[in-house]
């Protein structure tokens, strides 16, 4: 593609001056949105890192706490079985015996209960007394697992209500209790109120519409604040949530969706918690996350509306004032290449015409003519009419002439006194005398002026130029001079060919 040299540039401008500042400004106006939006994306991304930041941060906190928790109820299940293996335990006093079975720190109330099962489900040692609570848990899922899977390990299962005590949501920790040779004696379990996660979630401020939640990898909901523990959704299953199989391929990370409970977007951060099959989320959401980003975004947005709105306006008066000069100069311009008399070219507009159609012709080898008009008896037509009636005379042998001629590029304008000179470009001999007959006959229809009885007429010259010639303008113009002066000298109101 080639690129408009300066002085093309120049040439559009001047003629295309509002054009070209039309096309500025609204370049203008689109660069400063461009960069506005840029900008403002830009923030918005910030925005959105940081509350990804403080969200892996508080996931991260909870994580750690869980964790923690989750190690200390499998230290004592773990002490609770090598307690309970011990053949001499049995002959330890009732007290002494609840102290080394169970750790008191993690059998606080606000935590939960720790259970020793024997091999038919029965429960031998209850963390809350010396006296154990009876019951009897053969039926339930964990410690049928266990006696069926030596090889279990410790099992975290699903949220379930207590059947003893506050009768609070539980999640459940449970070891198998094997003997010497791996018989099935019974199992070590922990139950976890999970409203001791509420409670720690609660002194998280993460925003009104915003969530922390714990599940397991199955996709039941354990936790959810803000909520209350026996809320209905505990214990719901959200496997097959888009937003949570997401979050299960995945051990960590974050995404923005939207809540298929609420319908409205969150910001997701997740983590697995350790080895554990437990995830915790942060839910953000992204009305709260972006609230002071939005307000910014508006007031920069109506700033810079108001901005291109002003840009354009000012666009329009400079539009404006430029059209009124452009009209004026126009003016001024046929101002200056016009005869103030007869209306047609004048002298200056003329050489102008000339000097390009001479050089047009030479370039393409292409014929010029011209016609030299001389009104006939003009001194003495004066002299019976005076000035005013001249002056008439010569508006009227004007308007015949620029009413004859019929192609844009030709051109009719007055030589001087009662002279005017016709340029005709790619016009040879022919056309030339037959537009100069036009002419002679057309004055000479005119009606007599005043109280005269013979009409004005005019004597025509023809100049013509031929492609291989040697001629120049000047010559071109003598030429054509010479002709009208033979068609005066052979009784005027002619027409005549330079030889």
């Amino acid at each position: 593609m080639t690129l408009p040299t300066r002085s093309q540039r120049s040439t559009l401008y001047k003629s295309h001056p509002e054009l070209i500042l039309n096309l500025g400004s609204c370049l203008a106006v689109l660069a400063i949105v461009a960069i506005v939006t840029f900008l403002l994306m830009r923030e918005r991304s910030s925005v959105e890192q940081a509350a990804a930041r403080s969200a892996s941060n508080i996931v991260q906190l909870i994580e750690s706490d869980i964790v923690r928790n989750v190690e200390l109820y499998d230290l004592s299940l773990q002490g609770l079985i090598w307690a309970v293996q011990r053949p001499e335990l049995l002959a330890v006093p009732a007290e002494l015996r609840q102290q080394i079975l169970f750790n008191q720190a993690v059998t606080a109330p606000v935590r939960g209960d720790i259970l020793w099962l024997d091999a038919t489900g029965n429960v031998v040692a209850d963390s809350t007394s010396a006296i154990p609570r009876q019951a009897n848990f053969a039926d339930s899922k964990d410690f049928l697992q266990h006696r069926n899977n030596p090889n279990l390990g410790l099992l975290i299962g699903q949220p379930f209500k207590a059947r003893l005590g506050d009768l609070d949501w539980c999640i459940s920790f449970s070891r198998r209790i094997s003997g010497p040779n791996g018989e099935f004696l019974g199992v070590a379990a922990g139950a976890l109120r999970l409203s001791y996660f509420s409670t720690l979630f609660q002194r998280l401020d993460i925003g009104s519409d915003s969530s922390i939640n714990l599940m397991n990898t199955d996709g039941a909901l354990l936790v959810r604040q803000p909520g209350t523990p026996d809320e209905p959704r505990i214990g719901q299953n959200y496997s097959d949530r888009p937003n949570f199989q997401r979050m299960r391929a995945d051990v960590s990370g974050t995404f923005a969706g939207v809540s298929t409970r609420t319908g409205k977007e969150r910001l997701f951060t997740f983590a697995r918690v350790g080895d554990l099959p437990l995830i915790v989320i942060v839910a953000h959401s992204a009305d709260e996350v972006f609230e002071s980003w939005r307000r910014t975004a508006l007031l920069v947005s109506v700033a810079t509306g108001v901005l291109c709105i002003g840009i354009l306006w000012l666009t329009l008066l400079l539009g404006r004032e430029l059209r009124r000069r452009q009209s004026a100069e126009q003016g001024l311009a046929a101002l200056a290449a016009t005869d103030s008399l007869t209306g047609l070219a004048n002298r200056r507009r003329l050489d102008q015409v000339l000097r390009q159609e001479w050089a047009r012709s030479q370039r393409n080898a292409r014929p010029l003519a011209v016609l030299m008009v001389d009104v006939d008896h003009f001194k003495a037509f004066n002299d019976r009419h005076g000035h005013p009636g001249g002056d008439a005379a010569l508006r009227q042998v004007a308007t015949t002439i620029a009413s004859s001629i019929r192609r844009p590029a030709d051109l009719a304008a007055r030589y001087g006194g009662e002279e005017f000179l016709v340029v005709l470009p790619e016009t040879e001999l022919a056309g030339a005398r037959l537009l100069a007959e036009r002419i002679r006959a057309a004055v000479e229809a005119l009606p007599p002026f005043g109280d005269d009885t013979a009409p004005v007429t005019v004597s025509i010259g023809i100049g013509c130029h031929t492609p291989g010639t040697q001629q120049d303008l000047q010559t071109l113009l003598g030429a054509a001079d010479e002709a009208l002066y033979r068609a005066k000298g052979n009784g005027r109101n002619r027409v005549e060919a330079a030889a």
